[in-house]
């Protein structure tokens, strides 16, 4: 029997034996206990809290904005609605560069207030500091590399990264460091399918891709984009699997409809 079949609950070393065996990690992002509960019994591996909450769930434009007590909130709502799949959470902006002491303390807050089994946080040899730092209390790291949303007023932009041979370069080496100070997987977004597939091969960590080709070892999207209940982001990575946005407009109108006419409530809708 495949192992994510067999096991009761996903662990980190459940992702190891996965890349093992060359079974495939499906990962989804989810923020509130109502869609983490669907996502959970649909048998998902992971769930990712992300700081994408920032867009999707809060409006704004990027990830920078959310807080390290907004994450808590929604990591809590999952926690209660999960049974089975790893939780995740990511360390929002500012909750761990350039402070290995503030990381660590994020992360514990995070673990002590919600009950998820890990974290992630963005960025390679620059945030190893934090990362050990993390670690060295017992808490699971699960590292970012690629296209780091975070960093986007550095970058300026969205586009694919380590296109160039130095970045390439640099990114599979940061990869390397990220195993070596002990993380238990790497995210790699929106880099080229070659490189993708190289630093997938040189790691015995798992690798999850979002816009990183098939040859990772698993694959995460944001929720709302893959329902479609988002529609103005549409990256070529991105497969919509239902048009929610309409679907859910259509049932708002025919409710409103339904209260015009007085047609609900029925008499059978009645006490």
């Amino acid at each position: 029997m495949s192992i994510h079949k067999s096991v009761k609950r996903v662990t980190t070393h459940v992702l190891n034996e996965m890349k093992l065996k060359n079974e495939k990690i499906a990962m989804l992002t989810a923020y509130d206990y109502s869609m983490a509960k669907i996502v959970d019994e649909a048998g998902i591996d992971v769930i990712l809290v992300g700081d994408s909450a920032s867009n999707v769930m809060a409006g704004h434009e990027t990830t920078v904005p959310i807080t390290l007590e907004n994450m808590i909130y929604h990591a809590q709502s999952v926690v209660r609605a999960v049974k089975r799949a790893l939780i995740v959470v990511d360390l929002p902006f500012g909750t761990y560069q350039g402070n290995s002491k503030e990381a660590l303390i994020s992360a514990v807050r995070i673990m002590k207030e919600t009950g998820a089994h890990a974290v992630k946080l963005e960025g390679g040899r620059e945030i190893c500091e934090s990362v050990e730092r993390i670690l060295s209390a017992g808490i699971p790291v699960m590292g970012h590399l690629g296209l780091t949303p975070q960093s986007i007023h550095k970058f300026g932009t969205y586009v694919v990264r380590a296109k160039d041979e130095n970045e390439a370069n640099r990114l599979a080496e940061d990869a390397v460091l990220l195993q070596e100070k002990g993380v238990f997987a790497i995210v790699l977004e929106k880099i080229p399918a070659t490189l993708a597939e190289q630093v997938t091969i040189s790691l015995n960590i798992p690798t999850i891709g979002i816009g990183a080709g098939h040859a990772v070892d698993g694959q995460v999207l944001v929720l709302h984009d893959m329902l479609g209940i988002t529609q103005e982001f549409s990256p070529r990575f991105l497969r919509r699997y239902h048009n929610l946005y309409q679907e859910i407009g259509g049932a708002v109108k025919s409710y409103i409809n339904d209260v015009r006419s007085v047609d609900f409530p029925n008499e059978k809708e009645q006490y």
